[in-house]
């Protein structure tokens, strides 16, 4: 294959990659029974008018595993903070006492976690679209390749397989992080 298509194909499959990273990202958003730090990567504080994650303006802790102790390092920023949680869509109740941040997951309920494993299949498809896109668009660059006569019909179908190949895989793990997800929310 030409290195044209090669760099078609690699710069495809990187990008996959980065939705593959996000589709990650956003799962560990969903809260299952279990508290983790990363519940937390999507909440956004005002911070003296600018939007800011939460994990960068305080320090998570996890003591057990359905209590979380959120630590601002500017104490300025403990009402803001506070709120942000409260208004998050993680369904918690902060306590403030002034020095910490407490927060109690509530044990999940079968309606909430049908809710959340809802959200993970849209998230999921989510992903699943952008690899398509991303494929349609490494394969789009390929017809142009061929259609310009910078490389042969045989080295684009190649290409073209590959590129599906590495499609599928692609499609395939998004599917095995949901069912991972859906398997977590289930568990009691």
């Amino acid at each position: 294959m030409s290195e044209q298509i090669d760099e078609i194909l690699l710069d495809a499959e990187d990008k996959m990659d980065k939705a593959i990273a996000v589709a990650r990202e956003d799962f560990s958003a969903i809260r299952t029974g279990r508290a983790t730090s990363a519940m937390f990567n999507k909440v956004m504080v005002n911070y003296y008018e600018t939007m800011t994650p939460v994990n960068q303006l305080a320090s998570i802790q996890i003591p057990e595993a359905r209590s979380i102790l959120i630590t601002p390092y500017d104490k300025g920023s403990m009402a803001a903070v506070e709120k942000a949680l409260r208004d998050s869509d993680l369904g918690i109740n902060p306590n403030n006492d002034g020095a910490v941040i407490r927060v109690n997951l509530p044990e999940l309920t079968e309606e909430r976690r049908k809710e959340y494993i809802k959200i993970a299949k849209h998230k999921a498809e989510d992903a699943r679209v952008s690899v398509r896109n991303i494929r349609r668009h490494a394969k789009d660059a390929l017809d142009k390749l061929m259609k310009d006569g910078d490389a042969g019909e045989d080295d684009v179908r190649r290409g073209e397989k590959h590129l599906d190949d590495t499609t599928h895989k692609h499609v395939e793990h998004i599917d095995d992080i949901l069912k991972h997800k859906e398997a977590e929310l289930l568990e009691i």
